[in-house]
């Protein structure tokens, strides 16, 4: 895709899940990548895949909960990597919890991860991207915000909030240059539907009943999301912003 290479690229949930794969798919275009997670082991090792490609990439071995620390960690990576030119919000948790059978330490623990963490990182980031007036931000919700999941109460809100959120500083910054959308996977086979499946009393049962549910007749991979956060991070999406895609093989189609 047009204007990725050479340009700087920062990927939180980079270790795994749709991060790993992204960031590969940014580093294969000519990117530089910090692949950031709270997970060391993994950061550690999609940045070693990349380079053992003969790409570039780092790893950011982060917690974004934290804000200090965060805006700590971005100056750093701008001091020894260069300026972030796209940000990928990629990081994400949820345990499937019914919202009467949970309580406030889980909804704190589900909006610092979700929410707050995207909070942190995003404002020292679009702080310099404002001075240089240019720069694409992407951050992945989810198909539950737009039309709701059974069991995942908390996480649907924030992840809605990531679009509302979005929404606006696209409307704020436009005037900048910088362009700011959101991608929705729907039910794709990550770390975190694994551990919901294996709480199943039939895993396979559902696993079917999941596919079944999905036009396209299977669940979603997390190459699949590639092409579209690489799409709106590329010069190809110079005009647009503000926008929500939806992934998911044709089980939501919101208008």
């Amino acid at each position: 895709m047009r204007g990725l290479d050479g340009k700087t690229v920062v990927v939180t949930g980079g270790g795994g899940g749709i991060g790993a794969p992204t960031s590969l798919r940014f580093a294969q275009e000519g990117a530089r990548v910090v692949v950031m997670d709270v997970n060391g082991v993994a950061a550690k090792k999609t940045a070693a895949k990349i380079q053992n490609s003969g790409l570039q990439a780092i790893a950011s071995v982060l917690d974004l909960t934290n804000a200090e620390d965060t805006a700590a960690e971005i100056a750093h990576i701008e001091n020894v990597f260069g300026e972030i030119d796209i940000l990928v919000n990629g990081v994400g948790w949820d345990v499937f919890t019914p919202f009467l059978k949970s309580g406030p330490d889980f909804w704190t623990k589900i909006i610092d991860l979700n929410l707050r963490s995207v909070l942190n990182i995003t404002h020292p980031v679009l702080s310099s991207m404002t001075v240089r007036r240019s720069g694409k931000i992407v951050s992945l919700a989810s198909d539950a915000a737009r039309g709701g999941s059974s069991g995942e109460s908390v996480y649907a809100a924030c992840k809605a909030g990531i679009i509302a959120f979005s929404k606006t500083l696209a409307r704020e910054h436009a005037h900048h240059g910088i362009s700011v959308n959101v991608v929705c996977p729907g039910v794709t086979e990550t770390g975190m539907l694994e551990a919901f499946m294996e709480e199943a009393s039939d895993k396979e049962k559902l696993r079917q009943a999941f596919t079944r549910a999905v036009p396209m007749g299977r669940l979603g991979q997390p190459e699949d999301l590639t092409g579209a956060i690489l799409f709106f991070a590329s010069d190809d999406a110079n005009y647009i912003t503000g926008q929500v895609l939806s992934v998911s093989g044709g089980l939501t189609m919101h208008g």
